[in-house]
């Protein structure tokens, strides 16, 4: 599913900034797509951290052949030699669980996040161990699909931004803060186009 706004933010964007037109420009039939699962685009986020698409790919592959679908149940059921072996550090593993059990024990109740602000939704999210603001911004994008969201401190979004706007010279966190600005209120989508810019893959949790 891809958000309704998707065409709207691509025409304002395009007619904000010549970067953003050459990109969309350049990636006519992509878009943001939601997987659908809650509990599986927070798993994915977790095995993402700090790893290149690729690799994160892989190892959630690896995960899925040695727990079956990727399900609260199925996580909390797997040893911890199965989990290692697809790949995941001793720390994922303790953050999937923790994940895991949230959901099982149905102390995160993701039918509600629909109708709370995305404050509200990361500062309940972050809650669960291993879950920070960039993963809860993971979330915000990919499963609520919410329009704005800037991650700020997302090594891919920054390397784009400094390719693009300042010929590869590294900046600082203040100026990616502004570029929010220049793109809202359709931040997540100029997001979106800049990592597509750097990856072969797109990228989805």
């Amino acid at each position: 599913m891809t958000p309704e706004y998707w065409e709207e933010a691509c025409t304002h964007l395009s007619k904000r900034c010549r970067v953003m037109k050459q990109l969309i420009k350049n990636y006519p039939e992509a878009s943001l797509r939601t997987r659908g699962n809650p509990f599986q685009t927070l798993a994915r986020a977790i095995v993402g951290q700090q790893i290149s698409v690729k690799a994160a790919q892989s190892v959630w592959n690896k995960t899925e052949l040695a727990v079956g679908k990727m399900t609260p149940e199925n996580l909390l059921n797997a040893t911890d030699e199965q989990l290692r072996a697809a790949g995941l550090s001793r720390q994922k593993i303790l953050y999937l669980r923790d994940l895991a059990t949230h959901f099982a024990s149905g102390k995160i109740k993701p039918r509600r996040w629909h109708t709370m602000t995305d404050d509200a939704v990361m500062a309940e999210l972050i809650e669960v161990k291993g879950i920070g603001r960039w993963t809860a911004e993971m979330f915000l994008i990919f499963y609520l699909m919410r329009p704005n969201v800037w991650p700020i401190d997302d090594i891919g979004l920054i390397r784009a931004i400094e390719k693009h706007y300042y010929a590869g010279e590294r900046i600082s966190k203040q100026q990616v803060h502004t570029h929010l600005e220049q793109f809202a209120p359709w931040a997540t989508v100029a997001t979106w186009y800049l990592w597509r810019s750097l990856d072969p893959i797109a990228v989805e949790y």
